[in-house]
């Protein structure tokens, strides 16, 4: 336990048997979480790692729960869950948590009141949790004035990232101490059963099946519409929760590419998005899966009502004709599980490109004989299509769709492609040089060759 901070009238250290009333569910999930984070040395490096902090060997964390202000806002009535005291020896940092379980949200009134509470006492930084997901730490599910993080930062971790990171400390091996280790095997255990009140993200919210109705009706999305904006947030929310489950099934880190403006300002990433559904009636990401050939693409089609999963992977240069291409490519998929899969050819130029069947192809690679005679294809496209229909409308199929497809793509796409690679180029024949010759022969040799190609 540590040193209780000036700027606090009481405060009691988190447990991990906290001694809550049976109703503070809340209350309660946090302490377990917040004794983890500072008693887990690498958890509690990983999570705060996750906010920009750097922390060594001998940084210090410590946790509290129910905690009084001495200054606190005239008139506010809610008080923050937690504090995060890390002491790196040289500086402080600090930060106010607020936790949510369930199905209870953060609200903008109590949050911005935690971020006046944390100015006012000189505290650094609010950290969210919920069962709410965001793409990064430091984007968060609410939209918050940005006057009011300016001397405080506002972060968020959903329960969903909290449990990723604590399985994957555990697979990579990244705790050696075997006590932390049982640790945070029993944080995952708790945050995983129903009585935790940790509910990931599983069903869309009403907007998502009005929007799907509409477009099939003939309308168009439009980027202004609170339905489409209600669209892109849950979006969001699905496909950050599959990063989560897909980086707990191949026990590594799953991301979604962002560029950097999208990274650094939630705001432009819905913004994009939405002017993405309102031009084309989709919705779409990439995932970049580790060691893999190459990003996954994913595409929500409310106009067609399918989901779509897909890799681009460039044509093996060193084999010449287009068949010898694709027998490259269908010996990395003999094995797999052809259904739904598709293979896109793109060619040189301006020439469309052309697409079969994965089972086609592998019951006949001859049948692209006919495509393209003359040319070689340059690009290689593989295709998961799940045409939904009308269960594209519902709203925790299409999650549930989402989610199961993204696997399957990876178990018989993405963990079997490997991308082709030219190999390094040998040496002429007649360049060799024997291993005695000195130096200045060399630079002889070389005078000399100069001399009479001049000549």
């Amino acid at each position: 336990m540590g040193q209780l901070p000036s700027f606090l009238q009481s405060g009691e250290a988190a447990r991990l048997f906290p001694v809550l009333a049976d109703t503070s569910k809340e209350g309660r999930t946090l302490s377990i979480f917040l004794a983890c984070l500072e008693n887990v040395s690498e958890f509690g490096r990983s999570m705060l790692g996750s906010l920009g902090l750097r922390l060594g060997s001998r940084a210090r964390i410590d946790t509290f729960t129910e905690v009084v202000f001495k200054k606190t806002v005239t008139g506010a009535k809610h008080r923050p869950d937690g504090l995060i005291i890390v002491n790196t020896g040289k500086s402080t940092w600090t930060a106010l948590v607020e936790a949510k379980v369930g199905t209870a949200e953060l609200t903008n009134a109590q949050i911005e009141a935690y971020l006046a509470i944390a100015k006012l006492n000189g505290i650094d930084a609010v950290i969210t949790v919920s069962n709410q997901f965001t793409a990064l730490p430091t984007h968060h599910p609410l939209n918050i004035s940005a006057a009011l993080t300016r001397k405080v930062e506002l972060f968020h971790w959903s329960w969903g990232y909290v449990i990723t990171q604590a399985q994957l400390l555990r697979e990579l091996g990244e705790v050696e101490d075997r006590e932390q280790l049982i640790l945070l095997a029993e944080l995952q255990r708790f945050l995983l059963h129903p009585s935790s009140g940790v509910k990931e993200f599983d069903q869309m919210p009403a907007a998502w099946s009005d929007l799907s109705m509409s477009i099939a009706a003939g309308g168009a999305a439009s980027a202004k519409n609170p339905v489409s904006q209600d669209v892109v947030g849950s979006w969001h929310q699905a496909l950050d929760r599959l990063t989560s489950v897909l980086s707990r099934q191949i026990g590594n880190h799953v991301k979604l590419v962002m560029n950097k403006a999208d990274a650094v300002d939630p705001a432009q990433r819905q913004k994009a998005a939405l002017a993405e559904l309102a031009s084309c009636n989709c919705l779409r990401s990439e995932l970049l899966v580790p060691d893999a050939a190459a990003p996954v693409q994913i595409c929500a089609d409310f106009g067609k009502r399918a989901l779509s999963f897909q890799m681009r992977l460039k044509a093996p240069a060193d084999k010449k004709s287009t068949k010898a291409r694709l027998s490259w490519l269908l010996r990395q998929l003999a094995d797999t599980d052809p259904a739904d899969l598709h293979v896109r050819f793109l060619w040189p130029g301006r020439s469309p490109p052309t697409q079969y069947p994965l089972q086609s192809l592998l019951a006949d690679p001859d049948i692209i004989a006919a495509d393209r005679p003359g040319m070689a294809v340059h690009t290689f496209e593989i295709v998961l299509v799940r045409d939904l229909g009308a269960k594209f409308a519902q709203r925790k199929i299409i999650v549930a769709e989402l989610l199961n497809s993204a696997s399957a793509f990876h178990d018989r796409v993405c963990a079997r492609l490997a991308a082709w690679q030219a190999r390094p180029p040998k040496i002429s024949e007649g360049k060799l040089e024997p291993a005695s010759v000195s130096t200045e022969a060399m630079r002889d040799q070389v005078e000399r060759e100069a001399l009479d190609r001049a000549g």
